[in-house]
């Protein structure tokens, strides 16, 4: 009687193989997220006294200085917010001023027209709406005049500890990109990204020290890497002027 054929050992099932170990993809993807999370830390570490920079006494105060700063600096505002705030303590004040009384207090600073016109609407909404208080939810402060998405989180972040995302400015964009900690080039998408890979409770340090290290070390044309606390574990190390920036513009000839 002829021997039985063995049969050849049967393929893993789909569900088998779920049991095992993780697929390649999601274990390169944990491990550069915790690399990532690890390179973050020792940021953190190189600017411990990162902080928002931009003068204040109160959320409204930080909320008027917030608006200012668009396509301004935190020194720029801060030399126009001492007179502003003499004369417009509180947005019952401010809600009723003269647009060119306002603009001659703010009018070294870009878009100075507009953001006066922001800062009146957004003082008569808060005395309308919310009793002149600022309010303190995301959904909220950007239904006022002028507030966006991240001027919201600046507020929510450093007035009330309790942000709602991660601010994502021109300094975050750029650090984000070059460090690795996001692929994306938009601050929305960035935004996500840093929102998924730290935890809630570092949202609104995370935006402090990456604008120190980005004004500090890692400038937009000069980074100075060499002298930089985390090279070693810095993908753009050494060529990081090319990474983060927005491709200059060309001129037609």
């Amino acid at each position: 009687m002829a021997a039985k054929k063995a049969k050849p050992p049967a393929r893993p099932t789909k569900k088998a193989a779920k049991k095992g170990s993780p697929p390649a993809r999601s274990t390169k993807k944990a491990a550069k997220q915790a690399d990532s999370l690890a390179l973050y830390r020792a940021l953190t570490l190189a600017h411990p006294d990162a902080h928002c920079e931009l003068d204040h006494r109160s959320p409204f105060e930080l909320l008027v200085a917030t608006v200012l700063s668009a396509q301004s600096t935190d020194v720029q505002v801060n030399l126009v917010t001492p007179a502003l705030f003499r004369a417009y303590p509180g947005p019952g004040q401010l809600e009723q001023a003269k647009p060119t009384d306002v603009e001659a207090l703010i009018g070294r600073l870009g878009m100075f027209r507009q953001k006066t016109k922001s800062l009146i609407g957004l003082s008569r909404a808060l005395v309308a709406e919310h009793a002149g208080r600022v309010p303190t939810t995301l959904a909220e402060l950007v239904k006022l005049p002028g507030v966006g998405r991240k001027t919201a989180n600046v507020v929510l972040g450093v007035a009330f500890g309790q942000p709602e995302g991660v601010v994502v400015d021109t300094h975050v964009a750029r650090l984000a990109q070059r460090l690795g900690l996001s692929d994306e080039s938009t601050p929305e998408k960035i935004e996500q990204d840093l929102m998924a890979l730290l935890p809630k409770s570092e949202w609104d340090r995370a935006s402090h020290t990456l604008i120190f290290h980005g004004r500090r070390i890692c400038s937009a044309r000069k980074p100075a890497c060499s002298t930089c606390p985390v090279h070693a574990a810095c993908p753009s190390a050494f060529h990081a002027e090319q990474v983060g920036r927005k491709p200059a513009r060309s001129r037609a000839g």
